[in-house]
């Protein structure tokens, strides 16, 4: 499997051994070689067939047919071998031409917060919403509250997700004033899509407490009035999360399952079988052990709670690399800076054109000191927790490689495979650092097509921006790769990870760094195969190999022989966990 690092060391054995043990094992481990000519002893309870079946297994690339016993891969082979699992009880399931794929691993997503985007009103920009200005933003927010007054009622607030001032024809952030506009009575809340900046009206400021006497928390920003300490109702980083989400705690328990369960199955539709709780809350992680608990998770959830502000839920039962109920612990998260489109993240050289109120040698911020970086990852190292550092900016990726150098030194080598989530602004160095150190860069590449011109024209310039989310300088390298898609930031698109890697086209419709395109499998393996090998779980997902989880996704076309460009049009027909479908598009 290309860019999954051999486990195997010096043990060797005999080439003319290992075919001899294989093909005496196959019919006791219910194999399919070629065109089985034996009767199996096994009886599949599914077979699939009829279709383009692209396997991620670089030693069997395509296959005929494929069948499943209780819930795994029973065997992967030519059509009419795959036929001798048939019993009286099997249903075959003729693919019609359609093309099947391993199920899609979430290398990185807030799968909660995808519930709350999919109740909250939306303000996403064409093509995913409506949203293009200040005025329909409004609208959207009214609307919202006309239609939903018991969503309204249960939070105390008018919540939207997703506006983007880098596609609002006023380009900028909306203010408590066009949010008093919506409501003088009621608390407004709009959250940027970079998930790292949010706007408040004036009642949602007096809500959060915040006023000109407020000082800036480390590592969030209020930013004020022309000339005044009076907020202007635009919030960032640390001055967000911490207090928004204590202040929107009305929600109970059956609220929060509602929200989970709303995500799961928003992720579903997009063909994910695996989903991630990333940078998760003590309540996120409680509410999915919970409904783990109750056999309710249709698919996988792995969460990684935030290790400056949820360490407690770092423990128990779930943390492990196995799953019970479908929900894991599987380690900690880390965030080192803000968001590149929101001007947040920390750079090592300046903004293009820097955000209002700064001057040009503007380079973000860290979210922590270096001290606290370092003590965060030591307690990862130490404590044999998985770590993901969120790090868009090259300074913040230089400050987890000094805090993974450090670890490493203290506690030794070992296959901690540590995780630089996004990982946008990365340079050539430090991907030979990060190789060094075993640390795993998962892209957001979808960053080339929805921020691209952005990127370019006003955030990084056009050397920089064209070489946003490198994904082709960390294949060069060996580089085992995810891609993510960051909902809610975005959609939790799998096709959109795919165009966005083959592509890298902006949208408006302009090449943006062609050199680190990837080839459609590559892409393809991207959010299946090197997704189950950053979990650890590239024994049991990932591919469709005999043995792993009948985890499947079937589309409608073929990414690896339509236009390239229209990738971006392929859609998700069928979603399947465990030999047992979670979706089917009407």
């Amino acid at each position: 499997m290309q860019n999954i690092p051999s486990r195997l060391g010096p043990f060797r054995v005999a080439p003319v051994t290992i075919l001899i043990a294989a093909l005496a094992l196959a019919p006791a481990m219910g194999l399919a070689i070629g065109c089985t000519t034996s009767v199996p002893k096994e009886v599949a309870a599914t077979i699939y067939t009829g279709g383009t079946i692209i396997t991620v297994n670089d030693a069997q690339p395509t296959a005929g047919g494929i069948a499943v016993k209780d819930g795994k891969i029973l065997a992967v082979g030519d059509e009419a071998g795959i036929l001798k699992f048939k019993g009286d009880a099997t249903q075959v399931v003729d693919l019609g031409g359609k093309t099947m794929l391993p199920g899609f691993i979430d290398a990185h997503g807030h799968v909660f917060n995808v519930g709350v985007q999919a109740v909250a009103a939306n303000l996403l920009a064409p093509p995913d919403g409506q949203v293009t200005d200040i005025a329909s933003l409004q609208t959207a927010l009214r609307a919202w509250a006309g239609k939903s007054p018991a969503a309204a009622a249960r939070t105390g607030w008018i919540i939207g997700m997703g506006y983007d001032d880098s596609q609002l024809r006023e380009q900028r952030h909306p203010t408590r004033d066009d949010l008093d506009a919506v409501s003088k009575d009621v608390p407004v809340l709009v959250v940027h899509q970079s998930g790292h900046l949010a706007a408040l009206n004036s009642k949602g400021l007096e809500a959060v407490g915040y006023s000109a006497k407020t000082v800036d928390p480390p590592g969030g920003t209020i930013r004020r009035r022309a000339g005044s300490r009076e907020p202007d109702g635009l919030i960032g980083g640390m001055a967000w999360f911490p207090q928004l989400f204590s202040k929107l705690g009305r929600l109970g328990s059956d609220d929060n399952k509602a929200l989970l369960l709303a995500g799961i199955d928003r992720y579903a539709e997009f063909g994910f079988t695996t989903a991630q709780e990333g940078r998760a809350t003590e309540e996120a992680v409680a509410t999915e052990a919970e409904l783990a608990g109750q056999g309710k998770l249709k698919m996988d959830v792995v969460a990684y709670p935030d290790i400056q502000g949820a360490a407690s839920a770092i423990s128990g039962p779930f943390l492990s690399k196995s799953y019970t109920g479908r929900f894991r612990i599987g380690g900690a998260k880390v965030t080192l800076d803000g968001s590149p489109q929101g001007k947040t993240a920390w750079l090592t050289r300046p903004y293009l054109v820097p955000p209002a109120g700064q001057g040009k040698d503007y380079v973000g911020f860290p979210a922590m000191t270096d001290e606290q970086a370092n003590a965060f990852v030591d307690e990862a190292f130490k404590n044999g927790w998985q770590i993901h550092a969120h790090c868009n900016g090259d300074a913040a990726a230089d400050q987890f490689i000094r805090a993974v150098r450090l670890a490493t030194a203290k506690y030794g080598p070992g296959d901690r495979r540590p995780v630089m989530i996004h990982a946008q602004t990365v340079r050539e160095d430090q991907l030979d650092a990060m190789k060094e150190l075993g640390i795993i860069p998962s892209f957001f590449g979808m960053h080339t097509y929805y921020w691209g011109d952005w990127h370019r024209d006003s955030v990084l310039g056009p050397e920089r921006a064209s070489r946003i989310s490198p994904a082709a300088s960390a294949l060069k390298r060996g580089m085992p790769f995810t891609q993510h898609h960051d909902a809610p930031v975005a959609l939790p698109s799998s096709i959109m990870i795919l165009f966005s890697q083959v592509n890298r086209v902006t949208r408006s419709g302009q090449a943006l760094g062609p050199e680190q395109r990837v080839s459609a499998m590559d892409a393809i393996k991207s959010t299946t195969i090197n997704a189950a090998y950053q979990y650890f779980e590239e024994r049991t997902k990932g591919s469709l190999e005999p043995g792993k989880l009948a985890d499947f996704v079937i589309l409608d076309q073929n990414p690896l022989t339509v236009d390239p460009m229209k990738i971006m049009d392929i859609k998700v027909v069928e979603t399947i966990k465990e030999g047992k479908t979670i979706y089917r598009a009407r």
